[in-house]
């Protein structure tokens, strides 16, 4: 099959492309600037294979048409690119919402004009199934699923929730209005596991690079995250690229972990070589101190110290996926980082 990749520079993009190409499929993937070559020389490696069929183009969100040229031909479309930033946000609808949405409309606009596309499988986040983690005292069952729906984020709370949610309903809407094509949503939780690049720019990156240069060794806020490794994640969106019956929503998530959960998972394999954190920051001091750090104070009510939990059967059932635990996620993600020097050792 020719498949389309956007984003394709991406953490989970990356993984994705792999998996498709050792499945012998011709893809092609869009990224903003060919010239960035610390962003695509991973994947200008792949295309000197000659046992695979790679195409890179150029692609910009914003900018309509512009997937059109890339789409042609195309069996499948991955829509992967979409702006993950939570910190140092400082206008959300130019950094975040505009992107997301509009990049999303920009692509299923390309695929209503190319005839060749039957599937689509979009990069979601359960960040569009719930926005706050007090959400879940909302509900009626005790995880999260498919049917829900974020409905607490905001421009002005939980921007980046938002952002998926948005962009999410759009594809849905689009959708919706056609009959040629099918749509299948990933809704992973938080991506971790080793990279295929040396990049630091990954959220999921930096949260590593965090805990092991003691960036939080006084300790961490009492956040329960739906956690997931990113070669599952990859696995889940070539699942249903493939498979013509896969279509709606699919939570990706292994399990619930808390950040000293995972401190203590990096401890017990690294033992004392990095300042990991090994307590918790109790919430009043997160009332006082919070928002210097960006936590607003109704983030702080809302999320600190409620679990979450998410039904992840309909992806086992239906995409036969397996989860590895987040353990063997974590310390790959660790050894990785460190092997890759970008950390070097206290």
């Amino acid at each position: 099959m020719k498949i389309l990749v956007t984003g394709g520079s991406g953490f989970i993009a990356s993984h994705i492309i792999s998996l498709l190409l050792k499945d012998g499929h011709h893809v092609v993937t869009t990224v903003r600037n060919l010239n960035d070559k610390e962003k695509i020389s991973h994947l200008e490696e792949l295309a000197k294979e000659d046992k695979y069929t790679l195409d890179l183009a150029e692609a910009d969100l914003l900018q309509e048409g512009s997937f059109k040229a890339p789409m042609q031909e195309c069996d499948v479309v991955i829509h992967t690119a979409s702006p993950f930033k939570i910190s140092g946000i400082k206008n959300a609808k130019e950094q975040l919402i505009n992107p997301a949405v509009k990049g999303t409309e920009n692509v299923l606009k390309a695929v209503n004009q190319t005839p060749s596309v039957k599937k689509v499988v979009l990069t979601s986040s359960v960040a569009s199934i719930h926005g706050d983690n007090a959400d879940i005292q909302d509900i009626k069952e005790d995880k999260f699923n498919e049917d829900h729906w974020n409905t607490s984020s905001s421009e002005n709370h939980q921007a980046y929730s938002y952002s998926k949610t948005a962009a999410e309903k759009t594809a849905w809407q689009l959708a919706n209005e056609q009959l040629r094509w099918k749509l299948a949503v990933i809704n992973p939780g938080f991506v971790i596991g080793p990279s295929l690049t040396k990049r630091k720019d990954s959220t999921s990156i930096n949260f590593m690079i965090s805990f092991l240069n003691g960036e939080f060794k006084m300790g961490v806020p009492e956040l329960y995250f739906g956690v997931v490794d990113v070669r599952d994640v990859a696995q889940a969106h070539v699942k249903a690229a493939l498979n013509e019956n896969a279509e709606g929503r699919y939570i990706m998530v292994s399990e619930t972990k808390s950040t000293l959960d995972m401190a203590k998972i990096l401890q017990s394999h690294l033992g004392a070589s990095y300042p990991i954190p090994k307590k918790k920051l109790p919430k009043a001091m997160l009332y006082l101190a919070g928002p210097f750090a960006g936590f607003s104070r109704k983030f702080i009510k809302r999320n600190i110290g409620i679990p979450v939990y998410f039904d992840n059967s309909r992806a086992k059932r239906q995409l036969d996926i397996s989860y590895r635990p987040v353990e063997e996620s974590l310390k790959e993600q660790a050894d990785q980082v460190i092997r890759d020097g970008l950390l070097k050792k206290k």
